[in-house]
C-alpha cells in the first residue's frame, strides 16, 4: 500500500487541479474520484436511468460497468469519455447518483485499489472520511460559495459551455446541499485534516502550503 495524500472539499474549491499539481510535485499518481462518479451517471442516463429508480435497476447496470481513471484520464467500458462528463448536466447527475449506497458501495473497491501499487494524491467529497481515512496526509479545501461560482462559471464558459454567473453560483448551492445532506457519506471535514481556505489565495500559495504540511515531520 502507498502513500495516500487526501484531499476534500466543496464543488468548485480548487481540489483537481491542486491535486494535479501536488502529484507532479511529488512523483505521485493522481486519482480525480468527481471523474468516476460523473461517468458513472454518464452510463446511468445514457440507458435512461431516473435518480428515482430502484437499487435493483442500478445494480443491474453497474455489474456491467468499467470505470477507471488513469494517465489523467477517465474511461467507460475502455471508451475514453474525460470531455463527455464534464457538462453540467452529468455534473448535476453525478452528485444526485452519489447519493445512493449501491453507487458509492460500486466505486470504493476501485477507488481504494488505485493506492496498492503507487504513492497517491486521491481528491473528492469523502477521501478522509471514508475512502482513506487512514490517509497519510489530510486536507480540506475550501473557498467562499461567491468565489467557487466565480471559479465554476469560468471554467465551463472556457469550454464553450452557455451558463451564466447566477446559474454557476445555483449550481454549486445545489451541489453543497446534496453533497453535505446526504445520508451515505456525506462531505464534511475530518477531525485531523488541515483545513486550508482559497479564497483568496493564488494556485501557487495553496499548493505552497500543502507542500509545507506535507513535508513537515516526514
Amino acid at each position: 500500500m502507498g502513500k495516500v495524500i487526501a484531499i476534500d472539499g466543496p464543488s468548485g474549491a480548487g481540489k483537481g487541479t491542486i491535486a494535479k499539481l501536488l502529484a507532479g510535485e511529488l512523483g505521485f499518481s493522481y486519482l480525480d474520484t468527481g471523474a468516476l462518479y460523473r461517468a458513472v451517471a454518464l452510463a446511468l442516463r445514457g440507458k435512461g436511468v431516473a435518480p428515482e429508480d430502484n437499487n435493483e435497476k442500478l445494480k443491474t447496470i453497474l455489474r456491467d460497468m468499467d470505470v477507471r481513471f488513469a494517465d489523467g484520464k477517465v474511461f467507460l467500458n475502455n471508451k475514453d469519455v474525460s470531455e463527455a462528463i464534464r457538462t453540467p448536466e452529468i455534473g448535476h447527475y453525478s452528485s444526485v447518483f452519489s447519493a445512493r449506497k449501491v453507487v458509492r458501495d460500486f466505486l470504493l473497491d476501485i477507488q481504494r485499489s488505485a493506492s496498492r501499487h503507487s504513492d497517491l494524491v486521491a481528491e473528492g467529497r469523502d477521501m478522509t472520511t471514508v475512502v482513506f481515512p487512514y490517509a497519510w496526509k489530510k486536507f480540506y479545501l475550501d473557498a467562499s460559495v461567491e468565489e467557487r461560482a466565480k471559479r465554476r462559471y469560468l471554467q465551463l464558459k472556457k469550454k464553450g459551455i452557455n451558463i451564466t454567473e447566477s446559474e454557476a453560483k445555483k449550481d454549486v448551492v445545489e451541489r453543497d446541499v446534496r453533497d453535505s445532506g446526504r445520508d451515505i457519506a456525506p462531505l464534511r471535514k475530518a477531525d485531523d485534516a488541515v483545513i486550508i481556505d482559497s479564497s483568496s489565495m493564488t494556485i501557487d500559495k495553496v499548493l505552497e502550503n500543502i507542500m509545507k504540511v506535507v513535508r513537515a515531520n516526514n
